[in-house]
């Protein structure tokens, strides 16, 4: 029987860029078709989170078995969390942007644009706005690892979990995240053939740094009671 005791998680960067790209040289047919799969997903509306998430479960059954099959992709049992995430998601940035825009057409100039007092109020909030994105998406770097490999379905509760995983690390993952969202993207330079390849390689970084946080945080209360019982 497994519990999950959020706490900071040692975030080993290069762990999880050398993993990453292991695992996918070892397993890359299955990696990419999977990959293909959740572009599929994202044509359905509100399942391009699920089928991340998805993804991530199909990368530890196929770390485990061989045998795990890339369809596994479409599987709606978490839809519901995911949903929830992306209205949310999607209601955080009306919430920002709305403000934006009534500045903008608030200080519009005969349809020139803003005027200078619109514009030193717009610059600064643009500026906060894009701070209190950054923060929140850093805090809540782990949801989709807690919805998917920790069977956390409340977002609430998901979002207090990965904010006590993340303390202390938000340098460490927000250097993580641009390193490997610049691997993601050299594919491009390759005609965007290359994207076949590195692509996959942000997800399977992705998927170790999730899996490594889990192992962190979980505890085996059976073994607990074992050890115990030793004493």
């Amino acid at each position: 029987m497994m519990r999950i005791s959020a706490k900071p998680v040692n975030f080993k960067f290069n762990d999880y860029l050398n993993n990453g790209y292991e695992f996918l040289k070892n397993n890359f047919g299955n990696v990419l078709l999977a990959v293909i799969f959740c572009f599929i997903m994202a044509i359905i509306p509100f399942c391009a989170a699920l089928g991340i998430g998805n993804l991530y479960k199909y990368f530890r059954k196929l770390r485990k078995d061989k045998s795990a099959a890339p369809g596994e992709i479409f599987n709606f049992d978490d839809f519901s969390p995911y949903f929830i995430l992306q209205l949310i998601i999607i209601g955080g940035v009306l919430v920002l942007y709305i403000p934006l825009f009534i500045i903008i057409f608030a200080t519009q100039q005969n349809g020139e644009g803003p005027s200078g007092f619109g514009a030193a109020i717009m610059f600064p909030y643009i500026a906060i706005m894009y701070i209190v994105i950054f923060a929140v998406v850093l805090k809540g770097f782990y949801i989709p690892a807690l919805i998917s490999l920790g069977g956390v379905k409340d977002i609430k509760t998901a979002w207090k979990m990965s904010t006590a995983m993340t303390k202390g690390n938000l340098l460490s993952i927000f250097l993580y995240v641009i390193v490997v969202g610049f691997l993601s993207q050299l594919g491009i330079l390759a005609c965007g053939i290359g994207l076949l390849l590195t692509l996959p390689y942000s997800y399977t970084a992705n998927y170790f740094a999730f899996e490594d946080a889990m192992q962190q945080i979980e505890h085996d209360e059976i073994q607990e009671i074992g050890l115990k019982n030793e004493y």
